[in-house]
């Protein structure tokens, strides 16, 4: 008889800590001695893909990586993100001159895709490439080792005129298999598109169901869209159906593989940006960093659950919450996507709005997301805001500027402080630290104190360091011809610290 032993703890600690994963537990291991022998450990490796910036030929995109400095995994490490692989056209081509040069292109496109359009070098200093047009592609990407924990990229785009005029930015996402995005449209003034992003060597096939205020509306080309490997495809919302739905939620979920989702939305009178996906359904959701300049706040949300939803519409403003006049509850019915106009809710002061059960034992799961409006007639802006979790640990957004940039935090349970670092700039500059104490039920919205020295663009650090949750985003300003153009990004935990179990027990498996 011979023994082989297998240490499982062991192996499911470097899992974790390679992945980002959950803890593991021992079997039959209290859960006490579980939480006191685990440890946090950086993970070893990301990945994130980043959407085609525009469609617009005047288009100038600035992308921008960062790894925050810190405690990293192994002592190398890379961070890359590569051009996705273009779509061609599967039709076989009978012409040999024709299909000669296809090939050709095809490999031409594969060789430019192994080149990294960005690739972070060392922890604490950020790296920008820049892209114009409507060629520019999607991204995707991986980093390992210590460039791993709380990699973080940002695209940018400025669009000076066209239907996709304004201020487009957008944070690249780790890929997944389920997406929510309430305040999609199908309007014939909107133009709003679905990107899909595969990181992986496989295919993926995705679904995309879309819920109106009466329901699921009526579609036959939603499902089974495949997505070709290392590659991205754009799906126009108003081609899924006939029905012409000013606000909607879209839900996205794959069959096979992984992807990154965000949808593009461009409003005929008032600019466009990216709508990130909302916060997993919860009970409870924040959306923070609302403008104190909007002129109109409209919030979407959805009950994806077989139950109606009833929530408390609250403000945390500067000094305290309180609920809007008017719309202290809201009633979302279930698989219904209900819409409110807020209108100019913040009346000069920065805000964050909360939504909560009205009653504790029914706490509903639901998504939502507002859409912010600055300035008004043809000087419209837009941005989304998505409901989003707490800072955590650690939480960075890049391409942050000498000017226009806003950081709004907010503690909707007890009084909490963070410490916020402005890195070091992608061309020089010293990083700067400051501290803030964000009051319970308030809002802080503050104009970080930039690198001295800056040269090029930086990014922002967010760490919780005492007391409840933070919830944070950041809001990118520029002006063009009379318009307040701008973006925000939420800041949710990056995830770059894992629990692991302790490899203490040794399982053995017994090979007669």
């Amino acid at each position: 008889m011979k023994s082989t032993h297998l240490s499982l703890i062991a192996g499911a600690a470097v899992l974790a800590a390679v992945t980002g994963f959950a803890t593991v537990t021992a079997p039959g291991a209290p859960a006490e001695s579980a939480a006191k022998s685990a440890a946090l450990l950086p993970v070893e490796r990301a990945g994130l893909v980043c959407p085609a910036p525009s469609n617009s030929d005047l288009a100038e995109t600035q992308y921008t990586a960062f790894t925050p400095a810190g405690e990293g995994g192994e002592a190398k490490g890379a961070a890359e993100l590569k051009p996705a692989l273009p779509i061609v056209d599967d039709e076989d081509e009978t012409d040999p001159k024709k299909a000669k040069k296809a090939e050709e292109a095809a490999e031409k496109a594969k060789a430019k895709a192994e080149k990294p359009v960005l690739a972070v070098k060392e922890p604490g200093k950020p790296v920008v490439a820049e892209a114009n047009g409507s060629s520019a592609p999607a991204l995707v990407g991986t980093a390992t080792g210590k460039l791993a924990p709380g990699w973080a990229a940002q695209q940018t785009t400025e669009v000076s005129a066209g239907g996709s005029r304004g201020l487009l930015g957008v944070s690249c996402t780790a890929p997944d298999t389920d997406f929510w995005f309430p305040g999609a449209s199908t309007a014939k003034s909107r133009q709003d598109y679905i990107h899909l992003t595969n990181p992986d060597d496989t295919g993926a096939v995705a679904d995309i169901e879309l819920y109106g205020p009466e329901g699921a509306l009526k579609s036959d080309v939603g499902d089974g869209i495949t997505v070709p490997a290392r590659s991205s495809v754009a799906v126009l919302l108003s081609t899924l159906t006939s029905e012409a739905v000013d606000q909607l939620t879209a839900h996205v979920t794959t069959r096979s593989g992984r992807i990154g989702a965000v949808v593009m939305s461009a409003d005929d009178s008032a600019g466009s940006d990216w709508i990130t996906a909302s916060e997993d359904p919860s009970g409870t959701l924040v959306m923070p960093g609302i403008p104190a300049d909007a002129t109109s706040v409209q919030l979407v949300a959805f009950a994806p659950g077989e139950d109606d939803a009833d929530v408390k519409v609250q403000l945390m403003g500067k000094n305290a919450t309180f609920s809007p006049a008017g719309n202290a509850t809201l009633h979302i019915k279930s698989s219904m996507t209900a819409a409110v106009d807020l209108k100019d809710l913040t009346r000069g002061e920065p805000g964050s709005l909360r939504l909560s059960p009205v009653r504790k034992d029914r706490a509903t799961p639901i998504v939502a997301a507002l859409r912010v409006v600055r300035g008004k007639g043809d000087k419209q802006e837009i941005a989304y805001i998505p409901a989003t979790g707490p800072v955590g640990a650690r939480a960075t957004v890049p391409d942050n500027r000498a000017k226009g940039s806003t950081l709004s935090l907010t503690a909707p349970g007890a009084t909490a402080k963070v410490k916020v670092t402005a890195s070091a700039g992608s061309g020089g500059g010293e990083p700067a630290v400051e501290t803030y104490t964000v009051k319970a039920g308030t809002t802080l919205a503050v104009t970080p104190k930039a690198p001295e020295g800056l040269k090029g663009s930086y990014a922002l650090t967010v760490e919780t360091t005492s007391g409840g949750p933070v919830h944070a985003s950041r809001s990118l300003g520029l002006a063009s011809d009379g318009v307040q153009m701008f973006t925000v990004q939420t800041l949710p935990d990056d995830r770059g610290m894992v629990e692991v179990p302790s490899a203490r027990q040794d399982l053995s498996v017994l090979d007669d």
